[in-house]
């Protein structure tokens, strides 16, 4: 399978790309130990040491029974002392299903050497369940954040993947080789959007939320060919709010940051069911909804 960063490369439909099934298990790691304690994106400027740690519990532990209040299976794992970002753990792997149903993730190799140590207890954690643990050839040594970076398209065998700052385009093609799935690469140009997951929240097979602003006008091209409906976030609640780091996780309901007004909006319009939350402790650190989970099979 190759890798696509150009709307002239890319001409297969969506229903000619193998269906996959939606993840069905949620991940999330407690914040016992989160902080912010160092500088490695923007939103961390002027932040160390102004994390409420009560305030932060209440947030996360709100998230966790809004979940499971919807019939969402939560597994909980605890952090570790000295990786206060450990709560964002949609960045330590990528999980992925084989048409078999064999099951696994690939580890991340973090960007940040502050955050490197994290993925070693989620390798641990899915060897123990008995999932399929694979790391990136050799070879490559480039940088790759698991689901900050790469989505999976919802309901198909379709990987979206974006680079620039915490991932670099080198690694998809190992991807696509691995997992035997194309690659749509989106480069990301504003260091406020370091993760696609910032500024990309696939909803549906046909829709997605997005902030324009973060993408290369190619990348943007390549959006709007595949996806026959493109919700755009506003300005100050996607760079403020953190509006696009939203989850669905069903086709159906959206998890957001509580006063993305427009936002919501623009998604009750096209049909979702907004499920407002507080994640304001952890946008100091750089992250809201979609980071603090780890959507898997």
């Amino acid at each position: 399978m190759n890798v696509f960063t150009h709307i002239s490369e890319w001409n297969l439909p969506l229903p000619e790309i193998p269906s996959m099934p939606l993840a069905d298990r949620l991940l999330m790691v407690n914040p016992a130990f989160f902080d912010v304690a160092y500088v490695i994106n923007p939103h961390m400027e002027g932040q160390i040491g102004k994390v409420n740690r009560q305030k932060a519990n209440n947030e996360w532990q709100k998230l966790v029974d809004l979940y499971r209040s919807l019939g969402l299976s939560v597994e909980v794992i605890n952090g570790e002392q000295g990786l206060p970002d450990m709560v964002f753990c949609a960045n330590q792997t990528l999980p992925f299903i084989r048409p078999n149903g064999e099951k696994g993730v690939f580890c991340a190799q973090m960007h940040a050497p502050e955050r490197k140590p994290e993925v070693a207890f989620f390798k641990a954690y899915f060897a123990r369940k008995g999932y399929q643990v694979r790391t990136l050839p050799s070879d490559n040594d480039s940088d790759f954040e698991g689901m900050g970076d790469a989505l999976w398209h919802s309901g198909r065998r379709l990987l979206w993947g974006g680079y620039g700052f915490r991932t670099g385009l080198e690694v998809y093609k190992g991807l696509a080789q691995a997992l035997d799935v194309p690659v749509l690469a989106l480069e990301l140009c504003d260091p406020e959007f370091y993760h696609l997951d910032t500024c990309m929240c696939i909803l549906d097979e046909s829709c997605v939320l997005v902030y324009p602003g973060a993408f290369q006008p190619q990348g943007l091209a390549l959006i709007r060919k595949v996806f026959s409906r493109v919700i755009e976030a506003p300005e100050d609640e996607a760079r403020r709010l953190f509006a696009v780091n939203a989850f669905c996780p069903n086709q159906k309901h959206v998890f957001i940051q509580n006063g993305c007004s427009e936002t919501a909006m623009r998604l009750q319009l096209a049909g979702f069911m907004v499920i407002s939350c507080e994640t304001g402790e952890f946008i100091k650190a750089g992250g809201s909804v979609f980071c603090m989970k780890l959507h898997h099979w």
